[in-house]
This record gives structure tokens, sequence and C-alpha cells, in this order.
């Protein structure tokens, strides 16, 4: 995936030394790469919205008509909110090592404050909040940059904006297109005075 500044400058911090706000940073190769602050904001977004979903009441869900764009061009039926939370709970940990997922599962899902994820696994204060810090970058990163489809942006998710990207084999056809009636049909009146 291609980064650009239009991407990351609105969710770089301001106050970050390495990309100074712009949300991009010198790599290798004179090649610009996305700042680890772009990839804590969209955890943290990404968190935020998982945490509104988990905290619904069941039967506010809805089910959403879904269309697939596609050689077939169906409809599916779905029900996103259940649908992220999921997504965001595998590809967690799918992404992370056990010893960050164990510190991610008690200090995010399960919500213990530092105090307690340190005495439960055994970490000092030091240790767990840079295990928090790259589990943030690394998650923000893998939201972003997940294939087919992302969890982030969030807009996209949850339906807002489709992509209409056709397959390239859609775009090579010729389109042949409709020429008008040769004639109008009028069927007749039919008059009767009663």
């Amino acid at each position: 995936m291609t980064w650009d500044r239009s991407q990351t400058i609105a969710l770089a911090k301001t106050t970050c030394t390495h990309c100074h706000g712009y949300g991009l940073r010198p790599g290798r190769n004179d090649r610009e790469i996305p700042c680890k602050c772009v990839f804590r904001a969209i955890f943290r977004a990404c968190y935020a919205r998982f945490r509104e979903c988990a905290s619904k009441e069941k039967h506010l869900s809805r089910v959403h008509l879904q269309f697939c764009a596609g050689k077939d061009s169906h409809k599916a039926y779905g029900r996103k909110v259940e649908e992220y939370v999921a997504d965001f709970c595998l590809v967690s940990r799918r992404a992370l090592t056990p010893l960050e997922y164990d510190v991610f599962r008690f200090h995010f899902l399960l919500g213990a404050d530092w105090k307690l994820c340190c005495w439960r696994l055994n970490l000092d204060r030091g240790t767990f909040f840079h295990t928090l810090y790259r589990i943030e970058q690394k998650l923000g990163c893998v939201f972003r940059e997940l294939e087919p489809y992302s969890l982030f942006p969030l807009d996209e998710y949850f339906g807002g904006t489709m992509r209409n990207d056709l397959p390239a084999a859609y775009r090579t056809l010729k389109v042949v297109p409709i020429g008008p009636p040769r004639a109008v049909l009028r069927p007749p009146v039919r008059f009767s005075a009663a």
C-alpha cells in the first residue's frame, strides 16, 4: 500500500518529534513512510469504535443490506456492528505475539489498569507501556493495510462510501450503445359515447 501526505496529515500528532505533524517521515531509499503516531491514531480510532459497538444494547443492532459489486452483483445481509467487533478481535489475535495479545486482552478488552496488568503478567511498568505502544503501532498498521477490506477508514467499513473498482476484465469490454427505438408504438384509443 502506498501512503501519501493527504492520508496521514490529519492523523498525525502535531507535537511528534519524528514527523513534526506531517504524518510521514524519511525511510529507506528516499521513500517516506508513515510515522508511528499515525498508526497509534488509527488504532485509537478503531478501538473507540470497537468500544462503542461492544457497549451497544444487543436489541439495537440492525441488519444491513449490502450491495456486492462484481460479475454477479448480488445483495447480502449482514450485521455490521457484530462483524466489526469480531473482526477487531480476530485480526488482533492473529497479528500479535502471545505476550502482546495477553496485554491487549487484559488492558483493552477486559479494561484492567496498568497496575493489575503488571501484577497479572509479571511485568514492570516500563515494559508494560512499551508493549502497549508497540501493540497500538502494530495493530494500527494492520487495521489500515488489511486486504481486501481494511478496518480503517471506518466509514468505508460501515458502508458510508463504496469503492466502484471494476476488475480488469470489465475495463477492457467495449460498450455497445443501444440506439433509440425506430418507431413509437401507440395503442389504439377507442372512444365510446355512452
